[in-house]
């Protein structure tokens, strides 16, 4: 008989056996199946959402992908069959392939963000490498460190919160110990202490008493010094009863004690228990001080003592914020113009500080030059004057008693012999290029510039955004440094005769080369990150850079947000820099630039030489005074110290000397006398 009517069969026997009063059973599992069955579907169409809603960016998989199409099928000797399952297999490898690719390699599938990195990486490269100006100007404002509306308004960072928890002080505490402090007065007055060392006097007793104390709450240990030393108040603790004086009242004995003088004396106020309690107590105070009003109809002072006092004056409130805005950043600008030579390795700027109002302006501009060829840097007197006059007071010419604009200062020999500036320049140069191709492109993103009005000036093409947080910002450090020691062992080992074995330069490159391999780059940033976290600060800094269609840089702007809890505010700089002719040749410092660094400015000062011409006058004088010193110390003592002086006959010679000098002074002689 065939399988099928066998289990046709069997099924109808066991049917037909099935007793009566199974019928409402099946009834009731019909049910629970309709409800498990609708719960489930409900179930599936929920998770479905979910996957398709978090699924709505994802790029959708070929219908193709493993299909048994692709497959080959062994199981024929077809060969025609086999050879063409065999191609489709090969071309379903080859797109799949092609697929992982285009996820992974971002060399031969860059990514947007990946694209807008190398832009950013050509037009840097190529605007170093050529010579360019630039005019900036920069603007600032202030705004509070936590917004209005935010959750956290009202919260006080974790840093500050420790700190006035740790120097709060609740009104009880002195209360809660006045108990003890009253025994101990009163047993000073005890026959108990008399009758014991035999003595009246209060000074002596009141000592004895207090080392007593300290020894039954374990704060007077005995020392080796104090062991070795003849102890005459020794005395036999075995004399107190232990129940005078309960080691539990002394438990806290030196959370208030001030006696240790050691730099770690307070810690034990940092234990969970009693900083949680003094902190829910200090919230109660603050919420009652700003509630109260004194006799004066002043606010109560902080009772987190001087150390609270002063997070509260320097915390700006808003009205300050505000104010500082309307009557300071409003009005003030920081500009500077600059032209840059790479071969020559020249920098030459002015920079302008202007604060202009309708009734006051005033402005302040610094010349400033670096030539990293000639390892020299120019700059105008005035900017250096008045730590001149502090160092030098007396022989410090004003500014218009100086023969030039500007003066100029070289590094020593001894110092560009070890390492020349050029070499230096160079080495930094190339780092911050390298460490910058090295950072993620997620953290390069191409904007929109459509709307941006700054883009429209410039006539900007593409605009690329680069974040630098602190993790960004540190690993930026860890790389560069990294880099530059690289390049300065590279030029070492280019020049071992002018660096043999134990020179300053080699040496210190070994060590940092020895410490680089202890530390990867982004464990800087990470550091830069704790620091931020529990740190009186928080910064980071975005840029924006506008190109051209041919990758070339022509506008930057920068904004960097500084900004904590303990000043209340975040103070945000902005700074846009152009890179174009036309807007250099327009601008007001272009002059000054010229007559200070230009082809027909007036030669520097050599300040080297006016350096050294200073120091050869001050030891001179230095030599002068010793002169004396040695003249008074070595000629008069000398004689005084003599047999040959007798005190009498200078006395009396020097009597007679004195009365006919003062003859001569008073145009007296003997003629004039007689």
């Amino acid at each position: 008989m065939p399988l099928r009517h066998l289990k046709t069969c069997n099924q109808q026997r066991f049917i037909e056996a099935t007793p009566a009063c199974f019928s409402n059973t099946k009834r009731y599992n019909d049910r629970l199946y309709q409800t498990c069955k609708l719960t489930s579907i409900a179930l599936l169409v929920s998770s479905a959402s979910f996957m398709l809603a978090g699924c709505q960016s994802a790029s959708p998989i070929s219908s193709n992908t493993g299909s048994t199409s692709t497959l080959i099928d062994f199981s024929s000797a077809d060969t025609a069959k086999s050879q063409r399952q065999g191609h489709a297999f090969t071309a379903s490898q080859d797109a799949q392939a092609e697929r992982y690719a285009q996820l992974f390699d971002q060399e031969k599938y860059p990514s947007t963000e990946n694209q807008a990195k190398t832009h950013l990486l050509a037009a840097i490269r190529q605007h170093l490498a050529t010579e360019h100006v630039a005019v900036a100007q920069a603007n600032y404002q202030s705004v509070p460190f936590i917004d209005a509306d935010s959750i956290d308004a009202g919260s006080t960072s974790l840093l500050r919160t420790i700190i006035e928890t740790y120097a709060y002080q609740p009104e009880g505490m002195v209360d809660e110990y006045q108990p003890y402090i009253d025994e101990y007065d009163d047993s000073l007055q005890s026959d108990y202490y008399n009758e014991k060392y035999g003595e009246s006097d209060p000074a002596e007793v009141e000592r004895k008493a207090s080392a007593a104390i300290l020894a039954e709450a374990g704060e007077n240990e005995p020392t080796s010094s104090d062991a070795s030393s003849d102890n005459e108040y020794a005395y036999d603790t075995a004399d107190y009863d232990s129940a005078d004086y309960s080691s539990d009242d002394y438990d806290n004995y030196d959370e208030y004690s001030s006696s240790a003088g050691s730099a770690l004396s307070g810690m034990s106020r940092l234990n969970p228990k009693t900083m949680a309690a003094k902190y829910e107590a200090m919230q109660l105070a603050k919420q009652q001080a700003k509630t109260e009003v004194s006799a004066d109809n002043k606010p109560s002072m902080s009772s987190t003592g001087l150390i609270g006092n002063i997070l509260t004056m320097f915390h700006r409130t808003p009205e300050q914020i505000a104010a500082t805005n309307a009557y300071q950043y409003q009005n003030l600008t920081f500009n500077s113009v600059s032209q840059y030579n790479p071969k020559q390795r020249q920098l030459q700027s002015v920079y302008s500080y202007d604060y202009a109002t309708p009734t006051i302006s005033s402005s302040i501009q610094v010349p400033l030059a670096f030539d990293f060829n000639n390892s020299k840097v120019t700059v105008d007197p005035s900017a250096i004057m008045p730590l001149v006059a502090i160092v030098n007071p007396e022989n410090t010419p004003l500014p218009e008693q100086m023969a030039a604009h500007t003066v100029s200062f070289g590094l020593p020999e001894s110092i560009t012999a070890q390492l020349p500036p050029a070499v230096l320049y160079d080495a930094v140069l190339n780092a911050i290029q390298q460490s910058m191709a090295e950072l993620a492109p997620e953290h390069f993103s191409a904007v929109d510039i459509d709307g941006d009005a700054f883009a429209k000036k410039v006539g900007a093409t593409r605009a690329v955004k680069v974040y630098f947080g602190s993790q960004q910002s540190g690993e930026m450090i860890g790389k560069t440094l990294k880099y530059v020691t690289q390049s300065l062992q590279a030029h070492v080992d280019a020049n071992p005769k002018q660096y043999p074995d134990g020179a300053t330069l080699k040496a210190a490159l070994a060590k940092a080369q020895l410490y680089n391999k202890g530390y990867q780059s982004a464990d800087v940033g990470s550091l830069l990150q704790l620091i931020e976290a529990i740190g009186p600060i928080s910064f980071n800094q975005i840029n924006y850079y506008y190109l051209d269609s041919s990758d070339r840089l022509l506008a930057k702007q920068q904004r960097v947000n500084i900004g904590s809890d303990f000043m209340g505010s975040t103070t945000t700089m902005l700074n846009q820099i152009r890179y174009d002719k036309t807007s250099f040749n327009r601008h007001a410092l272009t002059p000054l630039l010229a007559e200070s660094f230009g082809p027909k400015a007036t030669a520097p000062i050599d300040g080297n030489a006016w350096i050294a011409a200073q120091r050869e006058k001050r030891d001179s004088l230095q030599l002068a005074r010793y002169a004396r010193y040695d003249y008074q110390d070595g000629g008069l003592e000398n004689y005084y110290n003599s047999d040959d002086y007798n005190s009498g006959d200078y006395e009396r010679n020097y009597g007679e000397e004195a009365i006919e000098q003062s003859r001569t002074d008073n145009g007296e002689d003997d003629t004039d006398n007689k």
